[in-house]
């Protein structure tokens, strides 16, 4: 049997991944689907909107047959450690296509480019350092100087999915990988749209949690673009938002020292001197990061910190947790994809976990963590994350 994987959040599953689920099969030629996806705590920083049981259910019912988990070490980090853990997990379940969504180019493309960039990284490391403009964002900053070095590079990488197809591609030549790439161009909407358009049957994840949390859409709208399961899951469950936790991190805020927040996972020096003194008086999430926020620290980087201020997640803490991945977690299959797993299960280069106990619960003691954490949001209404939870089985 032959595998196409994915990398995804699914927050929520839409119609756009219904789309992209079809193209990569149609491409690919591949018998199962498998999706690498974040669990409850994405890469941009933010929990997420269902938890990762919710998410791999919506996912198994339309059209992947494996969801497994992004250890959350790697899910919560910038384009180049997220594509390293995905990358990894792909690799381990011998997918032979990796699919993704793109703003523009096609497989080879992205190779290319990633090919270009690691033969001359110490030539685009230096022109960067001496070119970057501080009211510029990084991509922006990078986009520049690999025009001005390769004016015919092949991708261009101030689109954020660009970006992440790029680094995609950089981690499946470091790792030696024989993943061929597929690319699925974006339709319709654009990656960071906030409004569901009237008459579309595809919308971003942004726009439709902005429809969520502050009724910008009616009920049609959402029918229009998601499957029916994901919005009847919308309505049932619990909708999770930084404003759950902001009380737990200002908390661990206001009783850490100086020294301590310093030495948080991507704390950049000073900064926690500022944490200290805006949170004092921000009454929610949005109000903090708004008072926070300058050119230089993006809202994404500063949500990132934010989420290991309230893991209490110090550097060295993480970069243990950064050298490989000892275990896969499987959150779910179609009667397909246990064929597949059934396939390849004695070749496996990295085992997977099927159910938390003893053993496998120290393996996965961040991720664990990580679970309790979000539970914090709706303790009633949002059961166990890990333990005395089995795959889920879609027939």
């Amino acid at each position: 049997m032959k595998a196409c994987g994915i990398v995804a959040e699914y927050n929520p599953f839409h119609n756009g991944h219904l789309y992209q689920l079809k193209k990569a099969k149609e491409q690919s030629g591949a018998d199962v689907m498998v999706a690498a996806m974040s669990g409850n705590f994405l890469q941009r920083g933010e929990p997420a909107l269902l938890d990762k049981w919710s998410r791999a259910s919506t996912a198994l019912e339309n059209g992947v047959d494996i969801v497994v988990e992004i250890p959350v070490a790697f899910s919560v980090q910038p384009a180049d450690y997220f594509s390293m853990g995905a990358i990894t997990i792909l690799n381990a379940l011998m997918c032979d296509t990796l699919s993704f969504g793109s703003e523009s180019g096609k497989g080879e493309d992205f190779l290319q480019a990633a090919q270009l960039y690691i033969e001359n990284e110490d030539v685009i490391n230096h022109h960067f350092q001496s070119q970057q403009r501080q009211e510029y964002t990084y991509a922006r900053n990078l986009t520049g100087v690999l025009e001005s070095l390769f004016p015919e590079f092949p991708i261009d990488l101030s689109q954020p999915n660009n970006v992440l197809g790029f680094t995609y591609a950089k981690e499946i030549i470091s790792q030696k990988s024989k993943l061929s790439i597929v690319t699925v161009p974006r339709k319709e909407s654009h990656y960071h749209e906030q409004n569901i358009h009237k008459g579309k049957t595809i919308a971003s994840a942004s726009a439709i949690r902005n429809a969520l949390f502050h009724k910008t859409s009616d009920t049609d709208d959402l029918i229009n673009v998601m499957p029916v399961n994901t919005l009847e899951m919308l309505k049932m469950k619990p909708l999770v938002s930084w404003d759950n936790f902001f009380p737990y991190l200002k908390y661990q805020s206001v009783i850490a020292s100086n020294t301590e927040l310093s030495d948080i996972y991507l704390m950049e020096k000073g900064l926690d001197y500022r944490i200290k003194r805006l949170m004092k008086d921000s009454n929610n999430m949005t109000e903090f990061l708004t008072k926070l926020k300058t050119k230089q620290l993006t809202w994404t980087r500063l949500q990132r910190i934010c989420f290991y201020i309230l893991l209490n997640q110090t550097k060295e803490d993480m970069n243990e947790k950064l050298h490989n991945i000892d275990s896969i977690r499987l959150l779910g299959f179609t009667e397909k994809g246990q064929a597949y797993l059934s396939q390849i299960k004695q070749s496996l280069s990295i085992p997977l976990i099927t159910n938390i106990n003893r053993h496998t619960g120290e393996e996965l003691e961040y991720d664990i963590k990580a679970g309790e954490v979000y539970r914090l949001a709706d303790e009633n209404r949002i059961p166990s994350q890990d333990y005395k939870r089995k795959p889920i089985k879609i027939n």
